[in-house]
């Protein structure tokens, strides 16, 4: 009895740093050829059936969205990003991928799809400090910026 009550003391004053930290969630909606969230929460109204549509809207729109689209700043550390489909009516994924090449090499990354209509995923990754893009190759999206300090 003595025993355990000393390992309970004990695991009570551990510093804080020692315990395991719960991964942050970061929410991301996907509509058609978009992520809501990167694009302040602005719904573009797109219609979509299939990817060439949005390669076509992106090629006419892409390069003015990006400029204006919102960079995810995040710390290091373990991370799910949970992704939404919304409206999108063909299956979906997710791509998270260091910013440049030699970044790629470096930086972890995290993909996967299966996400139809309607349908929330989680994509869980380690985050290291760099340059990130994420995107959504099968409802292709622009690459938008993430930085991890």
């Amino acid at each position: 009895m003595k025993s355990m009550l000393l390992a309970l003391a004990g695991a009570l004053l551990l510093p804080a740093q020692a315990l395991p930290q719960a991964p942050r969630v970061v929410s991301l909606t996907q509509v058609p050829c978009q992520f809501l969230e990167s694009e302040h929460g602005k719904n573009r109204g797109y219609k979509s059936l299939k990817a060439a549509d949005c390669e076509a809207i992106n090629a006419r729109t892409g390069e003015a969205r990006l400029a204006a689209a919102k960079t995810l700043e995040l710390e290091r550390g373990r991370t799910i990003f949970r992704v939404t489909n919304r409206d999108v009516p063909y299956e979906l994924g997710f791509w998270l991928r260091g910013a440049s090449l030699i970044d790629r090499a470096r930086l972890p990354s995290v993909s996967g799809g299966g996400l139809t209509t309607g349908r929330t995923q989680d994509y869980a990754v380690d985050l290291k400090p760099g340059r990130y893009v994420y995107s959504c190759p099968l409802n292709p999206t622009p690459d938008y910026a993430l930085i991890v300090k």
